[in-house]
């Protein structure tokens, strides 16, 4: 489990926390967390408080959706909001590119370039929320207003 704290993508969320003023808490799961059910089952909390980081392209350039768990996104009611054509899935490989993480493990910072976010505003009824942090086994816990001061996320209705 050492290794896995160790990884660059863990490191790099790590980074960017104290560098946003947050002293980073990641913990690491026995088991990965591919799903808000998976991992609010592993740390025994609501699936509403977690976090999950979708990204989506917007015609090249990604968007990062924060959403709680409890939500599916309207991809077209957060397009129209963004003043976007549309939100489409991202694949892999893009994921991959515009974070330097890999899909299940997307966490809300430590990219290697600012990505446009916005989060679910209905995060805010959670006292503790958990996100990714770079790695599928890794996790970290914030509040609602830590993670849009450290992403500088636009709350809004994403479902």
């Amino acid at each position: 489990m050492d290794e896995i704290a160790r990884k660059p993508t863990v490191l790099a969320v790590e980074a960017a926390l104290r560098a946003a003023g947050v002293t980073p808490v990641v913990r690491v799961l026995p088991e990965t967390a591919p799903t808000a059910v998976a991992a609010a089952e592993q740390l025994g909390c609501p699936v509403a408080a977690i976090a999950n980081s979708l990204i989506f392209d917007t015609g090249g350039t990604p968007v990062l959706v924060l959403t709680s768990g409890a939500h599916r996104v309207d991809t077209g009611k957060v397009a129209a909001h963004l003043g976007v054509p549309e939100l489409a899935r991202a694949s892999a490989a893009f994921v991959r590119e515009h974070t330097g993480q890999a899909i299940g493990g997307v966490a809300p910072v430590g990219h290697p370039a600012p990505i446009r976010t916005v989060i679910d505003e209905t995060l805010a009824e959670q006292q503790q929320i958990w996100a990714a942090a770079g790695h599928p086994h890794t996790v970290f816990p914030t509040t609602f207003d830590e993670l849009v001061a450290v992403t500088g996320a636009e709350a809004i209705a994403v479902n």
